[in-house]
């Protein structure tokens, strides 16, 4: 079992950063590849970014977030990071970290997919303003 905490959230000017932190339980962590989703007022979940178990790290992104988003893990801490800068208004949603067991190239282009996710966090509201 794992349970996902995400923190780091909040209320951000257009051109600004925030990093948002996902807090997992348990001993696997690093048995799972970890992803971040979002969902905006009226629309459906979407894929943000991956990052696959290994200590290297192998990631991928949707296209609206490349170069502005970077996620990262540290195994040690039991904890998955997304750093955004130059936010936009519309990467206003409310922010989900997940967690699928495996590490292969196949689970990772599930999660992009939303496919294969074993746990879902809470879920932290970030809000862009004009």
């Amino acid at each position: 079992q794992v349970q996902l905490v995400e923190s780091g959230g909040g209320l951000v000017q257009a051109g600004g950063s925030l990093r948002l932190s996902c807090a997992a339980s348990g001993r696997t962590f690093s048995t799972y590849t970890m992803g971040w989703f979002r969902q905006a007022p009226g629309k459906e979940r979407e894929f943000v970014a991956v990052v696959s178990w290994g200590g290297g790290g192998v990631t991928n992104y949707a296209d609206s977030v490349k170069r502005r988003f970077t996620i990262s893990r540290d195994n040690a801490k039991n904890t998955v990071y997304l750093q955004m800068n130059s936010l936009k208004p519309e990467d206003t949603a409310v922010y989900y970290c997940a967690a699928a067991f495996g590490g292969t190239t196949q689970t990772m282009e599930a999660m992009s997919m939303m496919r294969g996710i074993n746990y879902w966090g809470q879920g932290t509201q970030v809000t862009v303003s004009s």
